[in-house]
């Protein structure tokens, strides 16, 4: 196994095409097809699917994450190597990382911001659920995850972050119009709901234990920003977290209807100063919004 065709592995799958491969390594498609060819008949399997956007196979997902953790070191070697503290140096260390959306919209920014501002960085976000964020580092998608995961994933160290608490929450209006008589059963199954994409299961869980068997009107908002634009317009009640609406302005249906999630770090047990700082940045964000 050569580093360049370790390389080619991991920007196919990062990049989800082979021409969006080519462009990262600064080279043609074709070179990267040859590369993954040639490692492919190295180890005596298929590696990625040649659909898209590109997935590793399961064996690819075993070599993707040994491919990643040595590009990564790589990479670091040749920063510190060209002592790349200066802006505009060429040389970087990528960090793919992937956290949930309310994560990101509210105490995640802040590490964000600040790791963003670090020359020797290049911060790769992905974006997904809490509950299946720890599937990307099973995978080798990512280095590091907020997940709702307390278990550590396999070569992965586990920091706890803190809890976002989640109210069932409306506006004025949408509780004149559909609970005039208050969040009863049975106008809870008449009103509208607000979920975030298919995998939000937050109203779900809440549905199920006031109002079992109901399906009310829904609707699908996947940006948390608007999520929440959406509820304080009128258009449905959601779980909105208390880190989104710190003014209290929205009304809460129950002060009973809650939902407390914890949060962990998981990250790659590697000897890696860029994955040190990414860490740091991220407890610090969480020691100041976090419950």
């Amino acid at each position: 196994m050569e580093g360049e065709q370790l390389r080619a592995l991991v920007a196919v799958v990062d990049g989800g095409t082979f021409e969006r491969a080519a462009a990262l390594l600064h080279v043609t498609p074709s070179a990267v097809s040859q590369r993954i060819k040639a490692l492919e008949a190295g180890v005596g399997t298929v590696l990625v699917q040649r659909s898209k956007p590109v997935r590793p196979t399961r064996q690819g997902e075993v070599l993707l994450r040994t491919a990643r953790q040595v590009t990564h070191l790589l990479d670091e070697a040749s920063v510190l190597m060209a002592g790349a503290s200066e802006p505009g140096s060429q040389s970087r260390v990528r960090v793919p990382v992937v956290a949930n959306a309310d994560s990101l919209a509210t105490w995640l920014s802040a590490a964000v911001i600040d790791l963003c501002r670090q020359p020797s960085l290049e911060l790769v976000l992905r974006r997904d659920d809490e509950a299946v964020t720890a599937d990307l580092l099973r995978s080798g998608e990512v280095m590091a995850a907020v997940t709702a995961e307390p278990a550590p994933v396999q070569g992965c160290q586990v920091h706890r972050l803190g809890t976002m608490r989640y109210r069932a929450k409306a506006s004025r209006r949408f509780i004149r119009t559909w609970l005039p008589h208050g969040p009863t059963p049975e106008a809870m199954r008449r009103a509208p709901v607000l979920h975030y994409d298919e995998k939000d299961v937050h109203q779900y869980r809440l549905l199920d234990a006031v109002a079992p068997g109901a399906r009310p009107p829904e609707h699908f908002v996947p940006d948390s920003v608007q999520y929440v634009a959406m509820v304080r317009a009128g258009v449905a009640w959601g779980m909105v977290p208390d880190l989104q609406d710190p003014q209290g302005r929205l009304f809460t249906l129950d002060p009973t209807w809650t939902e407390e999630v914890q949060l962990h770090w998981q990250v790659w047990k590697l000897g890696s100063a860029a994955l040190d700082l990414v860490t740091a940045a991220v407890l610090r964000a969480a020691g100041r919004h976090l419950r």
